[in-house]
């Protein structure tokens, strides 16, 4: 049985911290707006591990120099080509940096980005290739052994127990509601972390090992969009020596800053019209452009009807499954057949949801049955066609 599914009853003494993982999340989703306007002014560069803190170590190299040396090379990169942009360091030389230290630093400096850079490793040496991470619930055992591996440093620190809110390294049960911290801005995060991949690809000639989604600590608190970056492996011999080279560094320096630049235009040029499109596909693929009134408001309740405390007149709940950078057509496999799934478009990102809940006790017993299929689904509200804040909805009322 996979570990993550193993672990899905979360013991009594996870409690508390589910509780303030629900409230810290239940903070950041007013941020999540889709027609929040903003431009990217401020981004925090994390070179993985340093000074005591090795991370993974090949047969010439330790990850904590390679991190370093190729995040300066992306900040300088960043000072050069995007002189409107401030970048920030979590260590600019060989210290050791707890992992809350680094998300404190770049949630108090107000970043708008977070771009954590690391080495891969694997037992076998026959792994080779750069993949990105996003925050959430881990798809795969791979997946949580890269999680757990990275997240282990937190026995350099001291009572990491109290500060990391009783989270275990060694145990998969801790990871479980840490996909509900970043979906606030799990869409912007994909989208970096696909044109990450798309760099690493196309420009480094690295091979393409994806975008995936697990529970790291350093992105756990990050109140912004935030990427972990894996750039290759120095467990394989070959990819090891690359990393280590002048010139790979600058090539994988190069396409991360490439990948925040495409970024960054393509995030102020939506920003400047603000836009929001509502897609009603069937599976044929077909879609028809209408007003985002299409979500029709419900109808009134009857006076004898009792009201509930999750109810607003207006508004719907609605289940997303998944957000991209790129268009899913809705015959796809990845739908599992699932009928009445909707697309809706902002700010050039494409989310699909499923349902529409007047009540959210009935949106979360549905947001249940979906995460059965889909782990990482979740709940979000809309208003006359327009997607507002879960939060608020809730707490009005």
């Amino acid at each position: 049985m996979p570990a993550i599914i193993k672990y899905l009853t979360v013991q009594t003494k996870s409690l508390g911290f589910i509780v303030f993982a629900w409230l810290l999340f239940s903070s950041h989703v007013a941020l999540s707006n889709p027609t929040d306007v903003y431009r990217i002014k401020k981004v925090v560069i994390d070179a993985g591990h340093g000074g005591k803190d090795s991370g993974a170590r090949g047969k010439k190299a330790f990850e904590k120099d390679i991190t370093l040396a190729v995040a300066l090379k992306v900040g300088s990169y960043i000072t050069t080509h995007c002189k409107d942009v401030e970048v920030l360091y979590t260590r600019t030389e060989d210290v050791f940096v707890g992992l809350d230290e680094r998300t404190k630093f770049a949630n108090e400096s107000g970043a708008d980005l977070f771009i954590s850079i690391h080495c891969n490793a694997n037992p076998s040496k026959a792994p080779f290739g750069a993949e990105t991470y996003v925050m959430g619930l881990h798809k795969s055992e791979e997946n949580l052994d890269v999680a757990m591996r990275e997240n282990a440093v937190i026995a350099y620190e001291d009572d990491y127990t109290t500060k990391y809110e009783g989270y275990d390294p060694n145990s998969a049960e801790s990871f479980i509601i840490f996909n509900l911290m970043q979906h606030s801005f799990l869409d912007q995060s994909l989208i970096v972390a696909s044109l990450l991949q798309d760099e690493f690809r196309d420009r480094v000639k690295r091979k393409d090992r994806g975008v995936k989604q697990a529970g790291f600590l350093v992105l756990w608190k990050a109140s912004m969009p935030s990427v972990l970056v894996e750039l290759g492996f120095l467990s394989n011999a070959a990819e090891e020596e690359f990393l280590i080279t002048e010139n790979g560094q600058d090539y994988l320096a190069s396409a991360i800053y490439r990948a925040f630049r495409d970024y960054k235009n393509r995030i102020e040029a939506r920003s400047n019209s603000s836009t929001e499109t509502y897609f009603d596909r069937n599976h044929n693929g077909s879609a028809s452009n209408t007003p985002s009134s299409k979500i029709n408001p419900p109808q009134p309740e009857s006076k004898n009807q009792p009201a509930t405390a999750s109810t607003s007149t207006g508004v719907q709940f609605k289940v997303q499954i998944t957000a991209s950078g790129k268009q899913i057509p809705l015959n796809s496999p990845y739908f599992k057949n699932l009928d009445g799934i909707e697309e809706y478009v902002a700010d050039g990102i494409f989310k699909y949801l499923i349902g529409s809940k007047q009540n959210y006790g009935e949106a979360l017993e549905f947001n249940r049955q979906i995460r059965e299929l889909f782990p990482d689904a979740f709940i979000v509200a809309f208003r006359d066609g327009k997607q507002i804040p879960l939060n608020q909805v809730v707490s009005d009322n």
